[in-house]
């Protein structure tokens, strides 16, 4: 099988030839360049490079190509601060009322800077792996995580911590399912098999289970049903122990859910099981770290636990840090070709 067949596989709860590898290594990749990583995420070549040659080096199965956690809310307008060692971020709230998110548009993604970089470095990361490596083309944050940007974190966890205004909170989480949205359509369109959001703050380290399923629950649903509409595959990524919702979070219908390693891999297995595919859920922390024979023996555990019946792509629970080291990266993705046969 190649890269391609092998997920596919595992998205269909088949068994694949082994279990396929994934790396969220936008970070190292680009500080491999050893050019400044405002540079390399601000321009679409230049970030294409980095995710090129590192799967050149390490051989995984899915590129997971992205550019940080403020695409999205760029496009939109707010301000990004365009980091030296580690992703973009948006900390200044770009909405001063709920209210100011009815006179908002849909940015255009092949117009909308970082978007229009990002669909640049998907069609020549299409164009140069010729169908050999499966393209993750990211669509940044998902409903809650993007609303949080633009209102301001603290901001929007009080709008919904007092519900004064549940109508424009919701109004607020439908223009960013919407931008999400369009923009997920341009990454495929561009050449990606799959499209992925991150939504952490929707998680229980963040919110509650009840205001998850009352808030940014039914929008990720809506989400996964237009894309599906249209044949297009999205992975839901929320960080922190998403047990208290998991029923929830398998409920979207996302086709992959990205874990994270503070969710039980045997609990969330028991629940996914033939209704998603898990990705994940190596620790971060140990990754960056750990040795790689203690990345090799989490990661043979997270084999035996999670690739019983298919739905299962190995990979990091988050995206990995800009020093994370090389020997440890290669630890990861030789675990699944040595440990992943069926």
């Amino acid at each position: 099988m190649n890269s391609i067949e092998r997920i596919h596989a595992a998205i269909r709860f088949q068994k694949p030839d082994r279990v396929p590898v994934d790396l969220h290594n936008f970070q190292p990749a680009a500080r491999a360049t050893g050019k400044p990583l405002p540079e390399v995420f601000r321009d679409g070549e230049l970030l294409a490079e980095a995710m090129l040659a590192a799967w050149r080096e390490f051989g995984h199965d899915m590129i997971l190509l992205e550019n940080g956690t403020a695409c999205n809310a760029q496009a939109c307008g707010a301000t990004v601060t365009y980091m030296d060692n580690s992703a973009p971020v948006s900390h200044t709230a770009f909405l001063k009322e709920l209210k100011d998110v009815l006179s908002l548009e849909v940015p255009d993604p092949y117009k909308a800077f970082p978007m229009c970089e990002i669909l640049k470095a998907t069609r020549i990361l299409a164009k140069e792996t010729a169908g050999q490596v499966w393209i993750c083309a990211r669509a940044d944050q998902g409903p809650m995580d993007l609303a949080a940007q633009l209102r301001g974190l603290d901001n929007f966890m009080l709008d919904i911590a007092t519900e004064e205004e549940p109508e424009l909170i919701d109004a607020l989480l439908d223009y960013c399912r919407r931008v999400a949205t369009r923009y997920a359509f341009a990454l495929i369109e561009c050449g990606g098999h799959s499209t992925s959001i991150g939504e952490p703050v929707a998680g229980p380290d963040m919110l509650s289970p009840k205001h998850y399923r009352q808030y940014p629950w039914k929008h990720e649903k809506r989400m996964v049903e237009e894309l599906k509409a249209r044949g297009i595959i999205l992975h839901n990524h929320i960080c922190g122990n998403t047990l208290p919702i998991a029923d929830d979070f398998i409920a979207t219908g996302a086709e992959v859910l990205e874990i994270d390693h503070k969710t039980d891999a045997r609990r969330i297995k028991e629940k996914a099981r033939g209704k998603t595919t898990l990705l994940g859920n190596i620790d971060t922390g140990l990754l960056y770290s750990g040795t790689p024979a203690e990345v090799g023996a989490a990661c043979r555990e997270a084999i035996e636990i999670m690739a019983p019946g298919g739905g299962f792509i190995l990979g990091p629970g988050c995206a990995l840090g800009t020093d994370t080291p090389t020997a440890n990266i290669h630890a990861l993705v030789e675990s699944a070709k040595k440990c992943g046969r069926y």
